[in-house]
């Protein structure tokens, strides 16, 4: 018999005894055994934190390029991960959301270093100015917390679960201890043997639980994060436990919640948005055999439509065959055990008490290629509620399989607070053409939804659905949901990492942030900086410029050069009532002057202007007035080769700081320039 292991303190090693006997939920056949029994998860964490220190060192660069590779070493081995997928009872789209939606989890977190600095550390907004002369000023700082990630993942997505989480701490510099469900852990510890032996991650940075990981939590700490996707009593359960509170230890849950999906006045029959609405309904209580967080429990339509509605899924699901994935026109799987289809079974009971099963019969379904008694295998069940605000065991009650429950609204109102009655939920969708329905239902639920999706033939070609939360945004919900959030982009980043509040000099907080900040000292560049390679640029250095005179033929040559040919830049007799004295020169001609000033125009380093950001004119500039700049380096970005011929540079971003003869700022702009390295190894 195979035992999953546990990877822990750098090693692979076996609980005591068996916890967890694992079996194929197609066949009903045992496969393996996993036990954490035994194991001292003082030392697991406590290992975690002391290794952690590599990862905090890497910068947001380095870390997202880790991703990346992470990434594209996976997805050359996934096939395996299919194979092994299947065991779980998932069909083949099922195992695809699972294995290649986690994979691009990576891929998606990857691609947040473009918006992070070259450092182990974030630099939270702008400084904060405290004094009167500017020589004391405030700014934010993030680092990465120095504990560990104890991540405790559902049964449902063994792959995106743990993929969808360490993405978000890996990038944020703090290492992971993983314990998937015990039930589909084989899935999660075939994937994780790839990822060690890879050797893409600092040792220490991913640890996993196999086993049901009792105590697990009793030693966390301050500096430690915890995250929790399951049922939400579960979830409360530990986030209730003393050491949580006592040590203020972050908890992050995400639970399942009874999610609702609503069809719009205007999706009246004949149009794409019913068509699109029957087929996400049927979607929804099939994909994963309803065994998602964010699946539609709960489906809401206008009265008039209530029976029609009702036929069309009917009819949908009538054609979903049930049974061994491998067999040629099978749509749904099974559950993950036989566990759980007791429990689904047991909540179609409870629901039944109160609303009419309309289609789904637990006992006489037909499963293909396989023992319907030795799977876990169970049929969809569509109920009817005709009287949602009466009969509520729906909004309260969930089925964690493919079940959902059909409803009746007189108006959009009435919508909104039945979604409501869910006493707040991951996800819910309205289906419309109409934009003002979708108006009035978003701002309506979005109090007490972490996500809505609105859907209509406009994007339905390239939407993800209902189900589907997306890496770069978040994904949690309040109330019932459990009110975290995880992924989000940035957003999952930053929750990892501890905010500073720091004061000083802005000479100090400058060395501090590795980013100037105005007021500190400015040293001149010698040679000029366009004359630097990446790696010779120092944060502060700055180029003085020559002055130029601004005239009236400044502005009429720049107007025929652009064709701006705004009024308060050519006629000086329609100036009345606005806020300019005179005809005034075109903000964008300062900042070409500007460049004109402070570039050195000879071949060297500088390979080209990469963009703009932050530009804005503070002071209008009138023919006699004399400009020169300041041209400072703010910040460098390090940046990979994308292939073995591409040269290697760096992006530099300069803060260029046009003043008047009264020393005045008129412009200020961030300039990014690409900029050779002397080493091109």
């Amino acid at each position: 018999m195979q035992r999953y292991q546990n990877y822990i303190l750098g090693q692979w090693v076996d609980g005591q005894g068996v916890e967890t006997p694992l079996y194929n939920a197609i066949t009903g056949v045992q496969i393996g055994e996993a036990s954490s029994a035994g194991l001292d998860f003082s030392q697991v964490l406590e290992y975690g934190r002391k290794n952690g220190g590599l990862l905090r060192k890497m910068t947001f660069q380095e870390r997202g390029r880790m991703l990346k590779a992470l990434a594209l070493f996976l997805l050359e081995r996934k096939e395996k991960y299919y194979q092994v997928s299947a065991l779980t009872g998932a069909t083949k789209i099922d195992s695809w959301i699972d294995i290649e939606g986690g994979i691009g989890n990576l891929f998606a977190n990857a691609s947040l270093r473009r918006q992070f600095p070259d450092l182990p550390f974030y630099i939270d907004g702008v400084a904060a100015p405290l004094s009167k002369n500017g020589t004391f000023i405030g700014h934010h700082i993030m680092v990465p917390k120095e504990g560990v990630a104890v991540h405790i993942n559902a049964f449902n997505f063994p792959i995106w679960g743990m993929l969808e989480k360490i993405a978000v701490n890996l990038m944020a510099g703090v290492p992971a201890v993983v314990k998937p469900s015990e039930y589909t852990c084989f899935l999660t510890e075939v994937m994780v043997r790839d990822i060690i032996d890879s050797k893409i991650l600092p040792e220490g940075s991913l640890q996993l639980i196999c086993g049901l990981g009792r105590g697990i939590l009793d030693t966390v700490d301050t500096c430690d994060t915890v995250t929790f996707t399951g049922s939400a009593a579960t979830g409360k359960l530990l986030k209730g436990l003393p050491q949580i509170a006592a040590k203020s230890v972050s908890f992050n849950l995400e639970a399942d919640s009874l999610n609702a999906t609503i069809l719009g006045k205007a999706a009246v029959p004949g149009t794409e948005e019913f068509d699109l609405f029957i087929k996400e309904c049927v979607k929804e209580m099939t994909i994963k055999a309803g065994q998602k967080c964010t699946a539609v429990r709960r489906i809401m339509v206008p009265e008039n439509l209530f029976d029609e509605v009702q036929a069309a899924i009917a009819a949908r699901l009538i054609s979903t065959k049930i049974g061994d994935p491998s067999a040629e026109g099978v749509r749904m799987g099974a559950l993950a055990t036989r566990l759980q289809v007791e429990r689904v079974a047991a909540n179609v009971s409870e629901l039944a008490k109160s609303q009419q099963i309309v289609y789904g019969d637990l006992d006489g379904f037909e499963v293909v290629g396989a023992n319907k008694q030795a799977g876990a295998f169970f049929p969809p069940v569509l109920f009817r509620n005709e009287k949602p605000f009466i009969a509520t065991a729906c909004h309260d009650i969930e089925a964690f399989g493919p079940v959902a429950t059909i409803m009746p609204y007189k108006d959009m109102s009435e919508a909104i607070e039945l979604a409501k009655m869910g006493k707040g939920s991951l996800v819910s969708s309205i289906v419309t053409p109409d934009n003002t329905e979708a108006i009035e239902y978003v701002m309506g639920a979005s109090s007490m939804h972490g996500r809505i999706l609105v859907l209509n033939k406009d994007c339905a070609k390239e939407s993800t659905g209902h189900g589907s939360p997306m890496p770069l945004l978040t994904h949690g919900g309040p109330g019932r949901a459990g009110g975290g959030e995880e992924m989000g982009g940035k957003r999952g980043v930053l929750h990892y990492l501890q905010r500073t509040a720091i004061q000083g000099h802005p000479t100090t907080i400058t060395a501090i942030t590795k980013q100037f900040q105005v007021g500190a000292q400015m040293p001149e560049a010698q040679p000029h900086v366009f004359r630097k390679h990446f790696e010779e640029l120092v944060i502060g250095e700055t180029v003085f410029t020559h002055k130029h005179t601004v005239t009236d033929a400044d502005i009429v040559n720049f107007a025929n050069v652009s064709g701006d040919n705004f009024y308060a830049h050519m006629d000086a007799t329609s100036l009345e009532g606005t806020i300019f004295e005179r005809r005034v020169a075109h903000g964008y001609f300062i900042l070409s002057k500007a460049a004109g000033l402070f570039v050195d125009p000879k071949k060297g380093p500088v390979l080209l202007n990469y963009g703009i950001e932050e530009a804005r004119f503070t002071k209008p500039v009138y023919p006699g007035a004399t400009i020169g700049v300041r041209c400072t380096v703010k910040e460098k970005v390090d940046q990979e080769k994308r292939s073995a011929e591409d040269i290697s540079k760096g992006i530099v971003k300069f803060l260029v700081d046009v003043y008047d003869e009264t020393g005045e700022t008129v412009a200020l702009a961030t300039i990014l320039t690409m900029v050779k390295k002397i080493n091109q190894d």
